[in-house]
């Protein structure tokens, strides 16, 4: 019984926290070429940082560019940027951008390019498709498809947004009150991704991020805290608590889509898209979380009721698992201020 109670709980662990143990998943690779007018642009090329070396990718503009190759990036602490001026006397549509390298990478880069000034367009590129070719127009229809992939990538690499919501799913018992608070969940942070990217309201990144992982210590509290003879506050209106760190949780996504920018034409189907994509990514996250549930009630039931008895040594053990990530997290952001 304990043998397969640990194996349950390095089998959570191991698919919620990467080999280095870090907040998010590896950071995107960033390019933006910024157009000056003129058929001239000012290019961003931003490189994640691979134990004190950038990752072994390059930008590579459209070869009727007159520096198609990215300069060699330098570091400021944290990636690798650099940005250089760039003509094209043919300009940019219809023509490809590629980044080298990246087809051997377990990351994507995002690129933002102006084909005029002001009007920016957004694009994924991944391991499977590294190269794309500049359209004249994104379309409605390829803002939804291309925000609508980051908002899913996002949640999905998130890993204190995730361990989060795997919290409340141990925290909750009850079928109907788990929907009322991811519900909550999702409503709070959409109204402050929303405010927060369309500028209405501003708060500071870092501490954003470390009162996130104080939330999620909480939880691991309250867990912790369960007892047989009554419900603790958290239990009784799980959706408040969902909420209010719900907003929270909103600005942390509101980061992320800050730093990619919106299109100036199509700000209200991006915005929507790339909430939509987060929750797409967050209800595929806790079906996978309840299937694996349903699986190991049906080999191991007694597994299931260990982990769900308050006061039990399997609730006591995911509590401090939950809590001691989040304290780790909390202690890194604090030092990074």
């Amino acid at each position: 019984m304990k043998a397969v109670l640990f194996g349950l709980i390095c089998l959570v662990g191991t698919a919620l926290i990467p080999s280095e143990v870090p907040a998010h998943a590896l950071q995107p690779g960033y390019l933006e070429l910024q157009s000056l007018g003129q058929l001239s642009w000012r290019a961003h090329w931003r490189v994640p940082d691979v134990k004190g070396s950038p990752m072994k990718i390059r930008a590579q503009l459209p070869e009727n560019c007159d520096q198609p190759l990215a300069p060699m990036p330098l570091f400021d602490g944290t990636a690798w940027p650099v940005t250089w001026l760039v003509h094209c006397p043919e300009g940019l549509a219809g023509k490809s951008i590629q980044i080298i390298g990246l087809e051997r990478t377990n990351t994507d880069v995002l690129v933002r390019y102006e084909l005029v000034p002001g009007e920016g367009q957004t694009q994924r590129l991944t391991p499977d498709n590294y190269t794309f070719i500049v359209p004249l127009e994104l379309g409605t229809w390829g803002v939804l498809r291309v925000y609508l992939g980051l908002g899913t990538t996002h949640i999905l690499a998130g890993y204190d947004h995730l361990l989060f919501v795997f919290a409340l799913l141990l925290l909750i018992q009850s079928g109907w009150r788990l929907v009322g608070t991811i519900t909550a969940f999702t409503v709070a942070h959409s109204i402050t991704l929303a405010a927060s990217t369309l500028g209405w309201v501003a708060v500071s990144g870092p501490p954003v991020e470390a009162v996130i992982a104080l939330s999620i210590m909480f939880l691991a509290s309250e867990i912790f805290h369960r007892r047989k003879d009554g419900q603790r506050l958290s239990e009784r209106y799980p959706w408040v608590i969902a909420f209010a760190f719900g907003l929270l949780h909103g600005f942390g996504f509101a980061g992320a889509l800050i730093d990619i920018g919106l299109p100036q034409n199509d700000i209200p189907v991006a915005l929507l898209s790339f909430n939509l994509g987060v929750e797409l990514g967050q209800l595929m996250f806790v079906a996978g979380v309840l299937l694996l549930r349903a699986a190991v009630m049906w080999v191991r039931p007694q597994v299931i009721i260990a982990l769900s008895q308050p006061m039990s040594t399997g609730n006591a053990v995911m509590s401090y698992v939950i809590g001691g990530l989040a304290s780790y997290w909390f202690i890194e952001r604090i030092a990074g201020f």
